[in-house]
Formats: C-alpha cells, sequence, structure tokens
C-alpha cells in the first residue's frame, strides 16, 4: 500500500509513554519540512500528556537524513531558515520537561543521527550503521550536528566521518559514546520502551533538572556550573514528591540500589 498520503508521523499514547514513528519507509524515513512540522506536534503533544517518548522509525531504517530532492530547490535564504526550523524543533526535544528514548536500526545517517543525538536515550540495534555524508554531497549538517554529535563522540571522530564517509558501527559507536545501549537484532524498540518507562517513574522536577540544567552546567565555567548545581539540587528538593521519595526511602518502602550482575 502506498504511504504517500498518509501523515508522516504516527503518534500513540502507550501508558504514560508516547509513541513517536518516522512513517516514510520507503524513502528510508528521510525528513522533508512536512516530517519536521509533523514531528514538532507530536513533540508538543508528548510534552503535554505523557511522562517519557520514543521515537523511531518504520520499516528496516531509522532515519537516512535529509530529504535531499527537496532541499535542492530551496533557495539559500529558505535552507538557512529549514536548518534554523530543525534546531528549534530538536531543542524541543533535547531540553524539553520530559525524557526522549530513540531505538535506532539500520540507516542512521546525517539529519537521522542528528534527531537521534537530540534524544536522551540512544539504543541501537545490531542492524544500526551510523554515517555523516554530508562531505560527499557537497553540503554540511544543518540540523544540529555540529554541537550535538560533536560533543558526543568528539569533533575529531565527527570531522573523519564527514571527510572520509565512513559509516560506524554500533558497537564501534557505543564506545565513542553516541549511543548508550547496544542490543541484538529487532529488539532497539522494545528496550527504548524499557528506558523511557523506567525515566517517566523519576520525579517530574528531577527529570527536568536533568533535561535542561546538565546541557546548560557543561557549558559552564568550573564554578558557575557548580553554583548552578546548587541551586537546582535545592529546587529539586524541595518538592513535596522528593520528600515523599525520601521518606518512603528511609523508612524502607523503596528498593535499594544493586550492583549490574547482582540477583
Amino acid at each position: 500500500m502506498s504511504t504517500a498520503n498518509q501523515e508522516p508521523i504516527s503518534y500513540e499514547l502507550d501508558g504514560e509513554i508516547a509513541m513517536i514513528g518516522l512513517r516514510r519507509p520507503e524513502k528510508r524515513n528521510a525528513v522533508s519540512d512536512r516530517v519536521v512540522e509533523a514531528l514538532n506536534l507530536a513533540i508538543e503533544r508528548a510534552q503535554d500528556e505523557a511522562k517519557a517518548a520514543v521515537i523511531f522509525g518504520e520499516g528496516t531504517h531509522f532515519c537516512a537524513g535529509l530529504d535531499l530532492a527537496e532541499h535542492m530547490q530551496k533557495p539559500l535564504i529558505g535552507a538557512v531558515m529549514g536548518s534554523r526550523r530543525w534546531h528549534r524543533i530538536f531543542d524541543g526535544i533535547e531540553r524539553g520537561a520530559i525524557p526522549f528514548a530513540v531505538a535506532l536500526q539500520g540507516a542512521v545517517v546525517g539529519g537521522g543521527f542528528e534527531l537521534a543525538a537530540a534524544c536522551h536515550l540512544r539504543v541501537a540495534d545490531e542492524t544500526a550503521f551510523f554515517g555523516l555524508p554530508e562531505g560527499q554531497r557537497g553540503i554540511f549538517v544543518g540540523g544540529g550536528g555540529s554541537v550535538r554529535i560533536a560533543r558526543l563522540i568528539g569533533a575529531q571522530r565527527m570531522g573523519d566521518m564527514m571527510l572520509t564517509g565512513r559509516t560506524v558501527s554500533p558497537v564501534q559507536m557505543e564506545v565513542w559514546g553516541g549511543v548508550n545501549y547496544v542490543v541484538p537484532a529487532g529488539t532497539a524498540l522494545d528496550k527504548a520502551k524499557e528506558l523511557a518507562r523506567l525515566a517517566a517513574q523519576n520525579a517530574p522536577m528531577s527529570n527536568y533538572a536533568i533535561l535542561n540544567a546538565l546541557p546548560r552546567i557543561r557549558d559552564m565555567s568550573s564554578e558557575d556550573g557548580l553554583f548552578t548545581e546548587s541551586l537546582m539540587s535545592a529546587l529539586a528538593s524541595a518538592t513535596p514528591e522528593a520528600n515523599e521519595r525520601l521518606r518512603a526511602f528511609l523508612e524502607k518502602r523503596t528498593a535499594r540500589l544493586k550492583a549490574p550482575d547482582a540477583e
């Protein structure tokens, strides 16, 4: 069945988790302006009614990046404004109110990698491969990759990928810091949902501080970062929910942490 006329983004609320799907499998989920705007609506909806979200791609690939056929038709100012639009929308993921997990399989290329980098928990299955072919296409990243991807894996590694067109395996990308988890083929979505559900159990103020204070502190001087940390720590601890959660822990009504390999 043709998917040409269907909505390019799917949205479903699974309990407290918003499931957001890229729905252009015939185009390897390439990102067009229509996709970006539909994604923006889904992100805003998720912030309003969910406690965490999962982004995934339908079909065998997560996202092959920018829709180049559409991009070629844009005037210079249109390309600049389109890039800035991506920045604002992806910022809504990275520095919003709820955590986003992303499930990655097949191509995670160009703008697809930029979208993944805006999420907080990145799960790649064994079929995933990462690429930044902008150098070979005569273009440059425009969805925030020069900031987000470079900070995840380092500017030198990102430059290598762009200059040479090399693709990187999920295992290597985990070593570099570009993904958080590598799982067997076909299981990335299940793992991403599991992680989103764990994050959804946290206090909303704690999640907000993690998503919004940590990246800002990274950009500050050490002294400014420590001062901001103190303020956020006090604010988070002052909420009624924090008081109840701390009391439950002290009264042994919640489980204590265990070593990763403990039964």
